[in-house]
């Protein structure tokens, strides 16, 4: 069983308009509502691939409930989430189908208690146990400490599970101190972390400060691996074009399925890669169009990078 945590869980709600323009009225002509939330995204990737997925994090309110019951339907995926007396916030996505753009509006989730973080503390020791893999995902809801992915972090690694993080800001910076196996920054989150905007560098740097490996999103150009078995560069063979919603979190299952598969570095990318680009084109996050995936795989070019000095 792979385990995600998603503290800050979502309903999101994708609204597509002819052109989004400010100032005006929008005639929306189509509306979808998802389970959301960076973890809860990785597990209905990973239970597509085939994976059995625990998902746990916080949820609470009307909105909380409409979350579970989507969740239901979804084969594959086992609910651990904790309940909490706030309600899970809403995550908008507006996108535009003339450019193509998505703007996104994201609430700050509920207020959560020390009695509630304490609860979750428990849940997920109790899942560690039975766990192959752990991702770590997403942004802290008000009330968690900012520390928290590192008790998380460390908490795995005394069960030998490997543990997967991608957060960002303050929680990044105190998780890769705790030792995980594998970071996801983008390229923002990297250069935050380390001061450095050169990504071979940025990588490099992250490494150092704990990581044992890491894994930079490029966007649209990629992946970049720094890793102890060597240095990867990623490619998808075209620029994928749709909504990128939940396209980083297809490739956290992609790297999280490579790892319980034993797959060596370079294949996990591959599959990365193909996963985020089929991600760009489905309609919404935690899901990916799969004949498009199953043809870029063959397709995605892994070159070796030497590393930064």
């Amino acid at each position: 069983m792979i385990l995600t945590v998603t503290l800050n869980t979502a309903l999101d709600i994708t609204y597509r308009v002819r052109s989004l323009r400010p100032h005006a009225s929008h005639r929306v002509s189509e509306v979808t509502e998802r389970p959301g939330g960076k973890g809860l995204n990785v597990g209905r990737v990973l239970a597509a691939l085939g994976h059995e997925v625990t998902v746990t994090g916080f949820t609470g309110g009307a909105t909380g409930r409409q979350v579970r019951e989507r969740l239901a339907g979804t084969p594959g995926v086992e609910d651990a989430l904790v309940p909490v007396a706030g309600p899970t916030r809403r995550t908008i996505a507006v996108v535009d189908a003339t450019s193509g753009d998505t703007t996104q509006l994201n609430e700050p989730g509920p207020e959560i208690t020390p009695a509630e973080w304490a609860a979750l503390q428990e849940t997920y020791e109790r899942l560690l146990r039975s766990a192959s893999a752990v991702a770590l995902c997403g942004s802290l809801p008000p009330g968690v400490p900012v520390g928290a992915y590192a008790q998380l972090v460390r908490a795995a690694r005394a069960l030998a599970v490997p543990v997967l993080l991608d957060t960002s800001g303050e929680p990044l910076r105190r998780g890769v101190a705790a030792r995980p196996d594998i970071v996801k920054p983008n390229a923002d989150e990297l250069a935050e972390l380390t001061g450095s905007h050169e990504p071979l560098q940025a990588t490099r740097n992250a490494r150092r400060r704990g990581a044992h490996a890491v894994v930079a999103s490029l966007g649209p150009d990629g992946l970049l691996a720094h890793t102890p078995d060597g240095h990867w560069r990623a490619r998808p063979p075209v620029r994928a074009h749709g909504n990128p919603t939940g396209a980083g979190d297809s490739a956290v299952a992609g790297l999280l399925s490579g790892l319980v598969e034993n797959l060596p570095w370079p294949d996990r990318l591959a599959r990365a890669v193909a996963l985020s680009a089929a991600t760009v084109a489905a309609p919404t996050a935690g899901e990916f169009d799969r004949g498009l995936y199953e043809r870029l795989l063959g397709e995605v070019t892994v070159t070796a990078e030497a590393a930064a000095a």
